[in-house]
């Protein structure tokens, strides 16, 4: 069974209602599954999962969130190289950049991410849905 973390920063709750989706998406494909606040989990966590979805919205300029998340990531980066992860959040301007400079972060870091998701302010249900198959290509 496959051990998979959902690690999220959220303002307005678009993010972990995304989130709760990949959780749910993950569990019902048989992965056990805990989901964790960005300030709860540090780079000591990283090797006790296969895999991890990493959830934060934009802000500012398409940036990541710099109070929480950035600094979690930033700890997080080097434990990455090797490890299947996955990329979503939601946004409410711009064009979805922070994603692409995000995803490219990741890979520079070793990481192999499997696929993002994005979402314009609260997520339809196609993002919803798009988020359960995230957690499917976890494992």
């Amino acid at each position: 069974m496959s051990k998979i973390a959902v690690v999220f920063w959220s303002g307005t709750g678009n993010t972990e209602t995304m989130a709760n989706a990949v959780a749910e998406g993950a569990a019902a494909k048989g992965a056990e599954v805990e989901t964790v606040q960005a300030a709860d989990f540090s780079a000591a966590m990283a090797p006790d999962f296969d895999a991890i979805a990493f959830g934060c919205p934009a802000m500012g300029s398409e940036e990541l969130e710099d109070g929480e998340f950035q600094p979690m990531w930033d700890d997080v980066k080097p434990e990455l190289d090797g490890k299947k992860i996955a990329l979503f959040g939601s946004y409410d301007w711009g064009t979805g950049e922070w994603m692409d400079t995000w995803r490219e972060d990741a890979e520079d870091a070793g990481a192999t991410v499997v696929d993002t998701v994005i979402a314009n302010n609260e997520p339809d249900d196609e993002a919803l849905a798009a988020c359960s198959e995230l957690a499917g290509q976890l494992l």
